[in-house]
C-alpha cells in the first residue's frame, strides 16, 4: 500500500513513524513534511490549504491511501477532493470537519444527539458579549467559534480579560461562544470511525498552558501522556455509548457520513462526563503518546475506516506500559516564536519533529513555535516520564522552553475525578 500523509507537524511525524513500521506499507510520503519526516517518508511539496493541490499530489504520486493530519485541509475540503479523485482518504468531508471548524455547529449536533456538553451562548457583537458575561459569571469561558489551532479559548476569573479576548475575536471578524465552566480533569479520547462503526483508542491527557503549574497562555499543547491511571473504570465504554456513537449516528442521520478521526475533548465533572469540544483529526501532542502504544498495524486500520470496512477489522491490540511526550518550544512561543535557530540532538530515538526545516547546509533549524515533541516510553507512567525528560536534556535549541511537570500530577496521584 502506498500511503501519503498530509501535514508538517509532530503529529504527522508520529503518523509516519507508525506507518513506516507497518509491513503492508510499500511506499510512504509526507507532504510537505519537515526535517524529521524525511528520515522515514519521501517529502513532497504541497499547499495543504488547497484541496485541488492535495488531490493532485496524491494522484501524481500514485497514493492508495491519503491520511490528512491537520484541521485546515480538512475544513477546506481536501478529503472530498481526494475521494473525488478515486483515492481512499482517512479524514472527514468538509461538512463533517465542521464539528471542529464551527463550535456552534458541533453544539447543534450534540443537542440533536443528546450528547452531554457545556451550555453555550453564541455572541453576535460587543454589547451582547458584555451582557452574556454578566449573566454567566466567573469562571468565564470565552471561545473563538472557528479554527484557532488550540489557542482560541480563554478560561479566566478576570472579567476584563474575558471581555478583551471576546472583543479581539469579534474585531477580527470571528464569532464568539461563551460557555459554562466545567470542573474536573480533562481527557482526550480519539475514535477511528468509518461513519458507522466506532473504535475508541486509549485515553490521553494534554497540557495546554505554556508554563509549569498550568500557568501562562494557552498553546497548541505542551505535552501529553497515556494511559490515564486515574481514569474511572468503564470511562471509554461510557464515552463510546453517550458521546462518540451518538455523534457519528447523528451525522449519518443528517446525510453526512463522518469518517476518519473523531476526537472528543472531555471534562470529567461533578455532574458526569461533558464534551468540551470536538476535533476532526488526530490531536497534537496526544497522537505522539497514543500511537506508540498501539500494536495493531496502523495502515490497515486507517484504510478500513476510509473504505467503510471497519466492522470487519480485528479488535485493536495495545502494548503494555505508558508514554509521555514533552514539547520543546521556541523562545517567544506562542506569541512571537523565534525561528531559524540550529537544533541538535533531534535525530535521536523518540524525538519527533514539529516546527523544523533543513537549512541550505543541511542542518536542522527551528521553523515554528513548537519545534520538537520528545517521547519517552516505560513500563509505567513514572518510567516513561523519566525517559522523556532524559531525552529532552540531550536536545539543544537556543533559549528553548518546555514544561518540567508533564504527567507529574498523575504520577504523584494528585488528579481526582469529582
Amino acid at each position: 500500500m502506498r500511503v501519503l500523509v498530509i501535514g508538517s507537524g509532530a503529529r504527522e511525524h508520529a503518523l509516519c513513524v507508525a506507518l513506516s513500521s507497518d509491513p503492508a506499507v510499500t511506499a510512504l510520503a509526507c507532504a510537505p513534511g519537515n526535517a524529521g519526516t524525511r528520515a522515514v517518508a519521501e517529502p513532497l511539496a504541497v499547499d495543504v490549504a488547497d484541496p485541488v493541490a492535495v488531490a493532485g499530489v496524491a494522484t501524481a504520486w500514485g497514493a492508495d491511501l491519503v491520511v490528512i493530519g491537520p484541521e485546515v485541509p480538512l475544513v477546506a475540503g481536501a478529503a472530498d477532493a481526494v475521494r473525488e479523485a478515486g483515492i481512499a482518504c482517512f479524514g472527514p468531508s468538509a461538512q463533517g470537519a465542521q464539528l471542529e471548524g464551527s463550535k456552534s455547529f458541533a453544539k447543534h449536533v450534540m443537542e440533536a444527539a443528546g450528547v452531554p456538553t457545556a451550555r453555550a451562548w453564541p455572541v453576535g457583537g460587543p454589547a451582547e458579549l458584555e451582557t452574556v458575561l454578566d449573566e454567566v459569571g466567573a469562571p468565564y469561558v470565552v471561545k473563538d467559534d472557528g479554527l484557532a489551532a488550540g489557542k482560541g479559548v480563554l478560561v479566566t476569573d478576570d472579567r476584563e480579560a474575558a471581555s478583551a479576548h471576546g472583543r479581539r475575536v469579534l474585531d477580527a471578524g470571528g464569532a464568539v461562544l461563551v460557555e459554562e465552566y466545567l470542573d474536573g480533569p480533562e481527557v482526550s479520547l480519539f475514535a477511528i470511525t468509518d461513519g458507522t462503526t466506532v473504535l475508541p483508542l486509549v485515553p490521553a491527557q494534554d497540557h495546554k498552558r505554556r508554563d509549569d503549574g498550568d500557568g501562562g497562555p494557552n498553546t497548541g499543547g505542551m505535552g501529553a501522556y497515556a494511559p490515564l491511571p486515574w481514569a474511572p473504570p468503564g470511562l471509554v465504554d461510557e464515552v463510546l455509548a453517550t458521546v462518540l456513537q451518538p455523534t457519528v449516528d447523528e451525522m449519518a442521520r443528517r446525510g453526512e457520513t463522518f469518517s476518519g478521526l473523531l476526537y472528543a475533548g472531555l471534562a470529567l465533572t461533578s455532574r458526569g462526563v461533558r464534551v468540551v469540544e470536538f476535533n476532526a483529526r488526530f490531536g497534537d501532542p496526544e497522537t505522539q503518546v497514543v500511537l506508540p502504544l498501539l500494536e495493531t498495524p496502523l495502515a490497515g486500520l486507517l484504510h478500513a475506516a476510509a473504505t467503510g470496512t471497519l466492522a470487519d477489522h480485528p479488535p485493536l491490540r495495545w502494548r503494555a506500559g505508558a508514554a509521555v511526550t514533552v514539547v520543546v518550544a521556541a523562545s517567544g512561543y506562542p506569541e512571537r516564536p523565534r525561528t531559524g535557530d540550529p537544533v541538535t540532538g533531534a535525530d535521536a530515538e523518540g524525538v519527533l519533529h514539529a516546527g523544523t526545516a533543513l537549512a541550505a547546509d543541511g542542518t536542522v533549524v527551528s521553523a515554528g513555535g513548537r519545534v520538537l515533541s520528545v517521547v519517552g516510553l516505560g513500563p509505567d507512567l513514572a518510567a516513561a516520564r523519566q525517559a522523556a525528560y532524559e531525552r529532552v536534556a540531550r536536545v539543544r535549541l537556543a533559549d528553548a522552553h518546555w514544561r518540567s511537570d508533564i504527567a507529574l500530577a498523575a504520577v504523584e496521584g494528585r488528579i481526582s475525578v469529582p
